[in-house]
């Protein structure tokens, strides 16, 4: 078939690859978020999938706003059989959705209807669900709820990030997406409705959300820092500044010397504790503004961390 691939981020990059090495399909343009300023000079810099598409010398597009008439012409110009969408970031209007001719297909990191939005990873690592997935589904009006083609499953591990359990979804996802658009072509695979239970929604990640609080337990404090690492980055204040955190470890209350008030810090030779509502957690990788990620003790030494001093 003739595909139009939508995709921004790395993550969408296993499933473009796939498509790309099939044999079977031809991938004849990407549409992805506009050039973006980055890094230091803030240069415009092409997205991920926008980079491998050059590499191959399929045509790019790049849309302000996937509703624009130059960008609609030039889709129906291109007269795509089918448009496979990874993290592409941008609000489909229906002129764009009527194009192809078997529609929008997304594959969504979550098993649907469980987290629709744009964080499903984040939310479900910061629920403590056991098990998350991916999912592959008719893009519709409505958001994430069109009739799915596909859907596995992945166990959330106990030290999972959002980050490490992401790549892993985004390479099995891949193989979903190529057996969905293979399964579409031949006929052999039929949409169903999504379950009428089990809704629920995860909304897009900011910075405030990512701020620790330590007076929730610490088995939330743990599911927080892992659910917003590496995007946005778990932070705390020490003395008004800004310190980013990386995950931490749960320290059993019973082997925790005495009690910490939430958020107080205790540094000893090999660990630094910080209390919450209910038992300490150890710090892991931190930090402090303008330096690079050290061991939480070395941070400690450095900042020259008090008695009774807290994060907050």
């Amino acid at each position: 078939m003739r595909l139009v691939f939508a995709g921004t981020p790395e993550v969408a990059l296993p499933s473009l690859r796939a498509l790309l090495d099939s044999g079977r399909h031809e991938v004849v343009a990407v549409v992805t978020r506009p050039d973006a300023p980055a890094g230091r000079g803030r240069h415009l810099v092409r997205s991920p999938v926008g980079a491998l598409a050059d590499e191959h010398g399929i045509e790019v597009l790049t849309p302000r706003k996937p509703s624009d008439t130059v960008f609609l012409d030039r889709l129906r110009d291109l007269a795509p059989d089918l448009c496979p969408v990874v993290a592409y970031g941008g609000l489909l209007p229906q002129t764009a959705l009527d194009i192809p001719k078997h529609g929008w297909v997304n594959l969504h990191f979550s098993v649907l209807p469980a987290w629709r939005g744009a964080a499903p990873v984040q939310a479900a690592v910061r629920a403590g669900d056991e098990i998350s997935g991916a999912s592959t589904f008719r893009i519709v009006k409505e958001l994430d709820a069109g009739p799915l083609f596909g859907v596995l499953t992945e166990t959330v591990r106990p030290d999972d990030t959002a980050g490490t359990l992401l790549a892993r979804l985004a390479d099995a996802g891949a193989a979903l997406l190529l057996s969905t658009v293979d399964g579409i072509e031949d006929g052999s695979l039929r949409a169903v409705d999504q379950p009428a239970d089990g809704t629920s929604y995860a909304p897009k990640v900011t910075t405030d959300d990512a701020h620790v609080d330590f007076t929730i337990p610490a088995v939330a404090v743990d599911r927080l820092v892992r659910a917003v690492t590496p995007d946005p980055g778990a932070w705390a204040l020490l003395r008004d500044e800004r310190v980013k955190l990386g995950p931490v470890s749960i320290v059993d209350s019973s082997v925790a010397g005495e009690p910490l008030p939430p958020g107080e810090l205790r540094v000893e030779r090999r660990r630094v504790l910080a209390g919450t509502a209910t038992g300490p957690v150890a710090l892991g990788e931190v930090q402090a503004p303008g330096k690079k990620r050290m061991a939480a003790t070395d941070w400690a030494r450095g900042a020259r961390v008090e008695p009774g001093e807290r994060l907050t």
